[in-house]
């Protein structure tokens, strides 16, 4: 099954989106206080959250463990009849529509951080880049063709 290279960097950026949220995520869900990061909570003072948890579980859960099953039906592109129903493109391979659904919760979630936190990290840069990076491979035509059904 031969994919072109569009596929495989699409591939490599949802597994560095991966490989970056699930630790990150699980180090706050066992300390909410941040410190283990070395994440003041006072980042926190002008948010709804006493502590990281709630972002941790979304880091974790949302941005961790949902973009690594989408890079899996990238791979495998297996049917999943749930995923299907949640699929706005039928006529592609729901893993294609749900790589650009993890590009929208990443550029999503950088805004919500941007605006509680009020401030600004070359780390908030780089992950809206990798948002917009991951969304605009995926709809170039040769990805696309890839997960045509």
């Amino acid at each position: 099954m031969k994919r072109s290279i569009t596929t495989y960097v699409l591939m490599f950026l949802i597994l560095f989106q991966v490989i970056s949220a699930v630790p990150s995520g699980l180090l706050m869900i066992i300390d909410p206080s941040g410190e283990k990061l070395g994440l003041p909570i006072k980042l926190l003072q002008d948010t709804p959250f006493p502590d990281f948890l709630i972002p941790a579980l979304f880091l974790f859960l949302v941005l961790g463990v949902f973009p690594g099953i989408v890079l899996y039906g990238l791979i495998k592109k297996k049917h999943f009849s749930t995923a299907e129903k949640l699929n706005l493109y039928k006529n592609h391979h729901w893993a294609w529509t749900f790589s650009y659904y993890v590009g929208l919760l990443l550029i999503m979630w950088i805004n919500m951080q941007l605006f509680f936190i009020k401030s600004f990290d070359i780390a908030h840069f780089v992950y809206s880049m990798l948002g917009v990076a991951i969304i605009m491979i995926t709809h170039l035509p040769s990805t696309k063709r890839d997960y045509e059904i």
